[in-house]
């Protein structure tokens, strides 16, 4: 497990003045969904789609400021693949993020990048409750590392607030 990763800090950087305080949150988030990732994926092909997957995944709650984040973060990772040449990723990582909290394994074009990370989001949103089979040594480690620094509480006020608002729809990213 390294520090930093180069491609995930200077994505972190393009957003910094919205996240704000939540920053060592969410990029803590970011850096635990990314390593845990390498674990399961060694593919270095593989490397920067989860960087890009992991820094966009969310990031639409402070772009768009809501619950319903997933086409707003999809969004932000397709003008970024744009901007930087990177067409030819676009499906892949849109997929990767529109499914990430697919409760059941994902079956399709993109099963290897999108099904690490489905099960490396899950295994940090569940606190490793769910592991998928990852090496919990290494998960501790790694909470020890990219300590949580509250980011579960803001995720359980964001959705608390959001449920006040649309009691009949309180989780809007979450899929079948």
């Amino acid at each position: 497990m390294r520090d930093h990763e180069p491609l995930i800090d200077e994505l972190l950087g393009r957003f910094r003045q919205e996240i704000g305080v939540d920053l060592e949150k969410y990029s803590n988030h970011v850096y635990r969904v990314f390593e845990t990732c390498l674990m399961r994926d060694a593919n270095p092909e593989n490397r920067d789609k989860y960087a890009i997957a992991a820094v966009f995944h969310d990031i639409g709650i402070w772009t768009d400021h809501t619950i319903d984040y997933l086409p707003p973060s999809i969004l932000q990772a397709e003008l970024y693949l744009k901007d930087t040449k990177q067409e030819a990723l676009i499906s892949e990582i849109t997929d990767m993020i529109f499914w990430h909290h697919k409760v059941r394994p994902y079956r399709g074009a993109f099963s290897i990048t999108a099904e690490t990370f489905r099960k490396a989001d899950w295994t940090d949103v569940s606190l490793g409750v769910l592991t998928f089979g990852a090496n919990r040594k290494l998960l501790s480690q790694l909470r020890q590392q990219f300590p949580n620094a509250g980011f579960h509480v803001f995720l359980l006020q964001k959705i608390g607030a959001n449920f006040f608002r649309h009691p009949l729809n309180p989780l809007p990213m979450f899929k079948k």
